[in-house]
């Protein structure tokens, strides 16, 4: 197993890929310390990762009060004694074209999507810095990469998620705590539900394998880049896309 006994705290942890990653991260072994909004899905990740075997915590965070953020890792030391990865999966989408955004629309997915990262490695950075180890994992997207019609307060969230990673690579790296960014394609999760299934096809016809991510396929990521298989990857951007863009 990958990461065994390491406390990893996911945010998001809920649904979707947060959900897909937490029992990813369980079955290779690590304590996973799930985040999120909602009780209930924080209880069926808990529940989830229990029956896969490993062991889990959940907590109510809200990423953009640091409080709640501050509060969960003071928790997560007290119990575990350490923090060996961070996964800054909590985000959201609220899309308009820049003529019809309100400003509220804009600054919610910043606040969301770019302080809340922020936020959440801003408290763990002291415990990782004093073990002398640690990852840190950000999911931007491809529209962090290359932008999307629609899409400027998340494009801009998602340029600044990778902004970050490259200066703490190189800020932390020397003390031993690798950063990272994964930029999933399109994937199947709750986030499309709502979109016809013409508009899906099109999605999909613009991957060259033929279909839509699954949150799995990110999770693996997520694991990989949290083991010691890639101890020499840092400050990395890596497109998770089926080849969307090329």
């Amino acid at each position: 197993m990958r990461l065994k006994g390491r406390v990893s705290i996911i945010t998001g942890g809920g649904r979707g890929i947060g959900h897909a990653t937490a029992i990813k991260f369980a079955r290779e072994g690590a304590i996973v310390v799930v985040c999120d909004l909602d009780q209930a899905s924080i209880d069926a990740t808990v529940d989830a990762v229990r029956r896969a075997g490993g062991t889990a915590a959940g907590f109510i965070v809200d990423v953009t009060r640091r409080t709640t953020v501050d509060a969960m890792v003071a928790a997560v030391t007290a119990t575990f004694g350490r923090i060996d990865v961070l996964v800054n999966n909590a985000g959201i989408i609220i899309d308009a074209q820049l003529k019809k955004m309100s400003d509220a629309a804009f600054d919610k997915v910043i606040e969301v999507n770019l302080k809340g990262t922020y936020n959440c490695t801003r408290a763990v950075v002291d415990t990782m810095i004093a073990q002398g180890s640690g990852v840190i994992l950000n999911a931007s997207s491809i529209v962090g990469i290359f932008g999307n019609f629609g899409q400027t307060n998340y494009a801009a969230s998602k340029f600044g998620v990778i902004g970050m990673v490259k200066t703490w690579a190189r800020e932390l790296g020397p003390k031993g705590i690798r950063a990272n960014a994964v930029c999933p394609g399109f994937v199947e999760t709750t986030i499309i539900e709502s979109i016809p299934e013409k508009v899906l096809e099109t999605m999909r016809s613009r991957v060259p394998l033929g279909r839509l991510g699954k949150p799995e396929d990110i999770a693996n990521v997520y694991a990989f880049l949290a083991s010691d298989e890639a101890s020499y990857i840092n400050g990395a951007v890596i497109e998770v896309s089926g080849g969307a863009t090329i």
